[in-house]
């Protein structure tokens, strides 16, 4: 049966909205979440108190993405809406399936640009921690901010290696732009 759909789908040769919405139909969909690792100057970390979970209400910012929504956008969407701050969402980290709940989750890296918390019906209460002041959340979540607390660590160490710090403005600049 499936080989012949698959023949009939070639010969057809249907405008691509109506293959989407035909594909809608037939397949198994999937919610499309994303979670952010926010930091502040201080790279203390965005923990959200959620009001409707039970057990661990603390954990990391995030939502489901509105239909053809950028993670990025949709991210940053999220956290204005549930906290009144707002964020640039700088990077994706990693990408997760969870197949029991037909969840696909997007982990994002973004960085606190301002605004002052409002509670919404979602959130409680947002506040930023450093690692070793984290309220109890899920062990995947904090997994994951220390495996973003580590990249930038390195990221820093690289980019800036000691014997630059003691280089003036202009020598700074030489050895960026021409690794000098």
């Amino acid at each position: 049966m499936r080989a012949l759909l698959v023949k009939a789908w070639k010969v057809l040769s249907l405008p691509k909205s109506l293959q989407i919405a035909a594909m809608r139909v037939t397949q198994d969909e999937f919610l499309i979440g994303v979670t952010g690792v926010i930091l502040n100057d201080k790279n203390e970390i965005l923990i959200c108190k959620h009001t409707y979970r039970s057990g661990k209400k603390w954990s990391l910012p995030g939502g489901y993405l509105k239909g053809k929504e950028h993670p990025k956008e949709g991210l940053a969407r999220e956290i204005e809406e549930e906290t009144g701050l707002i964020v640039r969402v700088q990077e994706q980290f990693r990408l997760r399936t969870d197949r029991e709940t037909a969840r696909i989750d997007i982990s994002l890296i973004g960085k606190f640009i301002g605004g002052e918390f409002k509670p919404s019906h979602e959130v409680s209460e947002a506040q930023f921690f450093s690692f070793e002041n984290l309220p109890q959340i899920s062990q995947n979540q904090l997994v994951l901010i220390k495996e973003v607390l580590q990249r930038k660590e390195v990221k820093e160490k690289t980019f800036m290696p000691k014997r630059v710090e003691k280089l003036n403005l202009w020598q700074r600049v030489r050895f960026v732009v021409k690794g000098e």
